[in-house]
């Protein structure tokens, strides 16, 4: 999963949104018929994890929460409203939120805040996002079977995905809301499910403006300059 840090710009955090929904979390699960089983949104509720990343030197950690905070209907859909917390290990805080219909897995809306600033819609074309995105075959995952796995959140029957191609394994239980990811192993690093959230609420508050490149490093500037 791509992640972003505090003080980057805002299309910085934009790619957070987007990648932490493309990611093996994300659309890996989606776009598999069989590991798709495991994709259910609910409003209010969603996961808090782990991630370490072993890319980086020393391995880097932060905490990222997933979490569906609102449903509307988009040109006669079910639309929900998936949102993305991000918090270093220095407790620097990032957020963002996607406006995704279920049953194609295509976003519409995307909308970030960073911390001293107001949250801003960016713009968003999901024809060209889709454009970007790896296209995988069915048949780089497989299921292993039904194993018992132990994380901080507590111990969950879980379905074991292999993905042989990309050396990455998955394991997805239905008492997880929105992907049913409890563990996820890859080369870069991993991802464990710390806590179930039952009560999530939109991290993003106050009035929505469209973004203005300008205004944005104008702020950040101001920002920046402050003792």
């Amino acid at each position: 999963m791509n992640r972003c840090c505090f003080g980057l710009t805002v299309l910085a955090i934009c790619v957070l949104v987007a990648a932490a929904a493309s990611a093996q979390m994300g659309m890996d699960l989606f776009k598999k018929p069989d590991i798709a089983k495991a994709f259910n949104p609910v409003v209010g509720k969603g996961a808090q994890y782990l991630n370490t990343s072993t890319s980086a030197t020393p391995a880097k950690t932060s905490t990222i929460e997933i979490s569906i905070v609102g449903k509307e209907s988009v040109e006669g859909k079910d639309g929900y409203w998936m949102e993305f917390v991000s918090t270093t290990e220095k407790n620097q805080l990032s957020v963002g939120k996607a406006l995704f219909t279920k049953d194609d897995f295509q976003f519409h809306r995307m909308i970030v805040q960073i911390p001293g600033q107001g949250a801003m819609e960016m713009p968003f074309n999901p024809t060209a996002a889709n454009r970007g995105k790896a296209q995988e075959s069915i048949n780089d995952w497989h299921s292993v079977g039904t194993e018992s796995v132990t994380v901080p959140a507590g111990t969950f029957s879980c379905e074991h995905w292999r993905n042989d191609k990309s050396n990455s394994d998955v394991w997805t239980s239905d008492k997880v809301t929105p992907f049913g990811m409890v563990k996820e192993v890859s080369p870069h690093g991993s991802m464990v499910l710390t806590k179930v959230i039952t009560d999530s609420q939109d991290r993003i508050t106050g009035p929505v403006t469209r973004f203005d490149p300008q205004q944005m490093m104008q702020q950040m500037q101001q920002q920046h300059q402050k003792p």
